[in-house]
């Protein structure tokens, strides 16, 4: 055996993502307040990306060329020095500006900090926005906790407790069994008083008290019946005498699966009750909380800002997109550092720091341009194909694949899915996502196709117009597609029920009285 060491040339082709194309994938594929966010860090921590205020364009500019003419004319004049060794005023004047200007270039010493704005007696737009922001809201926890720090317990209970509550989830139930939350709290026992060990039986005394003492109602329990008994049974202390809430507790303590699958019949035999009583038992339930924790901590939801608007010219009888660019500040490159990355006199590490804060400015204007484009581009093409939808309704929406529209634009599939991603469309018929219009579909007899979306609002119609008494099987809704000339099998209409958040059948009977 013997070893040779051998060199070879090879000549291959290899394709890597620029960092200027990631950045203008990312733009692409956010919303309008991720891109809003996204400008504001840039904003943060590139000295040489500007935001454009309404109303300072035109002073702004006239004030930079001002300076910029008056660099010029300092740049050109020489200083002029008399016979006698000595400088006139303007001389000295001139110099004065010009390190007032390059004071940071002239001083090796002096490190790079972004330009403090000079106050013009107009208020800051951030400190107020920050001022106004409320503060972050107790969370659930730290709220259960206080309230149970003001009830009057014994030692053990009260530790005890404390630990229960570290364990209710944002529903408001236990999270974990007891013989759980006694393994992983072993470690914990110094909290108890000395001498006292946390038991079972510690526990469930523990969970009782704080069953009875939390508020809202419901919070502590362990699972969905026993947090709903829980508020029933206080319903039933605040309103003696109301048989109907007796009833409910009656029927959520012995008769709860059979609620759940909608056997009123099976309950009326083994519970004496009327299916009178039954159904106002059933709608006075209706009151009751399944996730009391989610009563008491205010969510963060995002609000949904459309990323395209859709109007009817009237005129040309077209609908119309348009991007609100109201909330996206106007950018632009400083002129100032823009400048600045040019000049020689400018040290080296200072000149190149600007300048790739200009390259990033550049690129970031570019991509959110790009995306403007593309959106657009995008929106015409669904405006084009969906006008059913627009002027009729979702029955009316077509299939549109997503390849069909980039073979249409002359842009990959993926620059689709990311301009279509996360983005909300205003339209005449309300507010809806984007990516709806993008389906495939299926061939009726009428000749025209219809979007999985379509055959959705399809059957969402039959079920509201079934009869409750006799609800429609999920064969027979297939049967009654196949009626209006939409073939599809029975599996599928139960993925599509499920999708819309529509019982089966036995759960949707309405039994008489």
């Amino acid at each position: 055996m013997r070893l040779d060491l051998t060199q070879r040339a090879r000549l291959s082709q290899q394709m890597r993502l620029a960092p200027r194309m990631i950045q203008s994938m990312e733009i692409l594929q956010m919303s309008t307040l991720a891109l809003e966010e996204r400008i504001e860090q840039e904003l943060e921590g590139n000295v040489a990306l500007e935001r454009v205020e309404p109303g300072e364009d035109m002073e702004r500019l006239a004030e930079e060329r001002a300076d910029d003419a008056a660099e010029e004319r300092l740049a050109e004049k020489p200083l002029v020095v008399r016979q006698d060794g000595t400088a006139s005023a303007d001389d000295f004047r001139r110099l004065s500006e010009l390190e007032s200007t390059y004071s940071e270039t002239f001083d090796p010493d002096n490190t790079w900090e972004r330009p403090v704005v000079q106050d013009r007696g107009e208020r800051d737009r951030k400190l107020d926005a920050m001022a106004n922001t409320p503060s972050r809201g107790e969370s659930l926890i730290e709220q259960l906790q206080h309230q149970w720090s003001f009830t009057d317990h014994t030692p053990e209970i009260a530790a005890a407790g404390r630990i229960l509550i570290e364990y209710i989830d944002d529903d408001g139930r236990i999270g974990a069994d007891l013989d759980t939350i006694i393994e992983q709290s072993r470690d914990r026992e110094e909290i108890l008083p000395p001498g006292t060990q946390l038991s079972r039986d510690l526990l469930e005394r523990a969970l009782v008290e704080m069953q009875h003492s939390l508020e809202p109602a419901g919070i502590g329990a362990r699972d969905v019946r026993e947090c709903l008994l829980i508020q029933a049974r206080l319903q039933a202390i605040d309103h003696a005498g109301d048989e109907t809430w007796a009833d409910v507790v009656r029927l959520i303590e012995r008769h709860f699966d059979d609620l759940l699958q909608n056997r009123l019949p099976r309950i009326e035999r083994e519970s004496g009750l009327t299916i009178h009583r039954i159904e106002a038992a059933r709608e006075r339930m209706a009151r009751l909380r399944m996730t009391p924790g989610r009563d008491v901590v205010d969510e963060d939801v995002p609000p949904i800002v459309p990323d395209v608007l859709i109007e009817y010219d009237e005129e040309t009888e077209r609908y119309i997109a348009s991007i609100p660019d109201a909330r996206l500040p106007a950018l632009r490159i400083s002129p100032r550092y823009e400048k600045m990355a040019k000049d020689r006199r400018v040290d080296r590490p200072t000149r190149e720091f600007v300048a790739n804060g200009v390259r990033s400015a550049a690129w970031l204007i570019d991509a959110i341009g790009q995306r403007r484009a593309t959106l657009l581009r995008v929106v015409q093409v669904v405006i084009d194909r969906q006008r059913d939808y627009f002027e009729h309704g979702p029955l009316h929406l077509h299939p549109l694949p997503m390849i069909e529209v980039a073979a249409e634009l002359g842009i990959h599939v993926g620059t689709v899915s990311r301009a279509v991603a996360d983005k909300w469309m205003q339209t005449p018929r309300g507010l809806v996502p984007l990516r709806r219009f993008f389906s495939g579909g299926v061939g009726s007899r009428t000749g025209e196709d219809m979007s999985w979306e379509a055959v959705k609002e399809v059957v969402r119609e039959i079920v509201d117009g079934e009869n409750p008494s006799k609800p429609l099987s999920d064969q027979a809704i297939a049967d009654k597609l196949q009626e209006r000339g939409v073939t599809i099998a029975r599996r599928t209409v139960v993925k599509y029920r499920e999708q819309l958040g529509i019982q089966p059948a036995r759960r949707r009977k309405k039994h008489a009285g």
